[in-house]
């Protein structure tokens, strides 16, 4: 099947998942810096920190001084991650620079839910009815399901697509039973297990079973596969991707340490605009911000397009 997108929306994530896993510690400033560079790319979607418990993610221990560090761009919505209500109330401190929108998060390995938050999949479902009150009595609204480890799971294996639409069915009967109007479903490969055949089979049965709500995928090259399996979302009408410049971060529940994190923002965009979508995104420029993350985070980062580059000049020299 190919239906592909005339655009599509990419959602730069190198900052907050970079940074959570980075060794460090990172100079805030060197933080700011790449968030500003990355504004000027023309991405129109950048998740800039995290507020989490600095105790479990020490390099996010300055969210706050980030936050109010970076200078916002017109036209450019900003975000963060947080996952209860101590997080949400330090998001809320920066309501006029950040866009503060809940998610539903539910995963399609119970194995990896008892790894990341030490809850089987009935306490998860629970916790988050918890957390949909909590954001709707602050006025936040909840528009996003996400499903974690939709494809595979380091500790339990191959998920099925039938398994990780039984998580995505409770989750989207619990935004229901609770009044959330879900816009999208993130799909995310968080331990690096999709390939296109994969993708293609989950991706089919989430659209026939959720027709009026978007896709989103959210794709780790943990295994080499990441850009194929972006390129077949694109293939199946997929418009929204995350990625990370020059592939920063990494899941640091994963059990894998050292795996690449996030497909690389500059390849999705060079994927992208190969097959003729458009992204809005500078190429030259991104890959200028893929070379001063990796100066900052001062070792080698995946990328291959961070030194080949695009095909432009050579196409021009031609």
């Amino acid at each position: 099947m190919t239906d592909l997108p005339s655009r599509v929306d990419i959602t730069e994530e190198g900052p907050r998942e970079g940074f959570q896993i980075e060794p460090g510690p990172i100079p805030t400033a060197d933080k700011i810096a790449l968030i500003d560079a990355l504004s000027a790319t023309g991405a129109k979607r950048i998740q800039v920190a995290s507020f989490v418990n600095p105790k479990i993610v020490p390099g996010w221990a300055d969210a706050e001084a980030v936050v109010a560090g970076f200078t916002p761009r017109a036209g450019v919505e900003y975000t963060a991650l947080w996952f209860n209500a101590a997080g949400l109330g330090r998001v809320q401190g920066f309501a006029e620079r950040l866009a503060v929108q809940g998610s539903i998060t539910v995963t399609g390995s119970e194995a990896f839910t008892k790894k990341n938050l030490n809850r089987s999949h009935a306490e998860q479902l629970e916790a988050q009815r918890k957390h949909v009150g909590t954001h709707q009595a602050a006025g936040v609204p909840m528009n996003r399901v996400s499903l974690q480890a939709a494809f595979g799971c380091n500790y339990s294996g191959a998920v099925p697509a039938t398994q990780a639409m039984a998580a995505l069915h409770d989750a989207m009967r619990l935004a229901a039973e609770t009044g959330c109007s879900i816009e999208k479903i993130s799909l995310a490969d968080s331990m690096g297990w999709a390939n296109p055949a994969l993708v293609e089979r989950l991706v089919s049965a989430v659209r026939e079973a959720y027709p009026a709500q978007k896709i989103s995928l959210h794709l780790h090259d943990t295994r080499g596969l990441g850009i194929a399996c972006a390129a077949a979302g694109l293939r199946l009408g997929v418009s929204m991707f995350d990625a990370a410049v020059a592939g920063l971060g990494g899941c640091p529940f994963a059990g894998h340490p050292g795996a690449p994190g996030n497909i690389a923002t500059e390849e999705l965009v060079f994927l992208c605009e190969e097959m003729g979508v458009a992204t809005g995104i500078d190429l030259d420029a991104m890959i200028e911000a893929a070379k001063l993350a990796e100066r900052i985070v001062g070792h080698r980062l995946p990328s291959n397009l961070l030194r080949s580059g695009g095909l432009a000049a050579f196409r021009r020299a031609a």
